[in-house]
């Protein structure tokens, strides 16, 4: 006698692996863009010094020197990503899938894999192509990676970039080269505040983040960067689940996110990009 046996599916959904941002720990959120789609800030010049005229030789109009107007510029910004995404979820559908289909949970995994990596890959992608400092696309290993992160340091420190708040931006392989590494000892002894958003360890002062390959421009190296030189506007950032709307016998999502980054003209010696060479 056959016996047919019965199959059971599990309601536990095997999800993708994907990391939470970690871009605001680069980047900076200054203006306030509320009312407004462009922001225009001011870039105001300075004086030279000169040589007090002490007698009065009358060779320019002041004492102080040749009187001349301070430059102001302005470099604009706007927010161009207008991003969107919908999908629905079938009454049956989801009763017939043990609850594994199910809206809130759905939308939550769309943040997680989908937009977060997006805008993330945007952002960064803006900061390496604004950055101050890009060097020639290198060949990194461990015997060098110690010299390239210092010789970065020094272009900032030299360009008078706050040494408080610097970040330093890698991707799991640099990583292990600088475990690897016998110049570098990294300090893993990291608060649970800081894990959290992110950091994993501290080197010369500054906080090392690891990201995917995937969130980086191909063949990245490393960046050193202050939050104070990306300025990144999520200008609308609109998720919402609909019950049985007109058509539809079911929940339908939709989400939309207007955002963008900007590196400031007046700051962007306060990031360091550095290529490799791909091997």
């Amino acid at each position: 006698m056959a016996i047919e046996l019965a199959t059971k599916y599990s309601p536990y959904v095997d999800e993708i692996f994907k990391a939470e941002s970690k871009k605001s720990l680069l980047t900076n959120d200054d203006f306030d863009w509320t009312g407004a789609h462009t922001i225009k800030v001011y870039k105001i010049g300075t004086a030279p010094m000169n040589d007090y005229d002490r007698a009065g030789t009358g060779e320019n109009a002041s004492r102080y020197g040749k009187i001349t107007d301070l430059e102001a510029t302005t470099q604009t910004m706007l927010v161009t990503k207008d991003r969107s995404f919908t999908f629905v979820i079938d009454k049956l559908d989801s009763n017939e899938t043990g609850g594994a289909l199910e809206a809130a949970t759905a939308l939550a995994r769309q943040l997680r894999e989908v937009v977060i990596p997006e805008v993330d890959a945007y952002t960064y992608g803006k900061m390496c192509e604004g950055a101050g400092t890009k060097p020639a696309a290198k060949t990194l290993d461990s015997t060098n990676i110690y010299n390239e992160i210092i010789s970065a340091t020094t272009v900032l420190d030299d360009n008078e970039v706050n040494e408080s708040g610097r970040v330093l931006l890698v991707v799991p392989a640099v990583y292990q080269m600088m475990k690897d590494s016998e110049k570098i000892v990294l300090n893993t002894n990291i608060g649970d505040d800081l894990r959290q958003h992110g950091v994993i360890s501290n080197l010369d002062g500054m906080n090392v983040v690891k990201v995917s390959s995937k969130r980086v421009p191909k063949n990245f190296g490393f960046m050193v960067a202050h939050p104070c030189a990306t300025v990144t506007p999520t200008k609308l950032a609109d998720y919402r689940t609909h019950q049985d709307p007109p058509g539809i016998s079911g929940t339908l999502t939709e989400g939309r996110i207007s955002y963008d980054a900007h590196v400031l003209d007046n700051k962007k010696m306060a990031i360091y990009y550095q290529e490799r060479q791909p091997s």
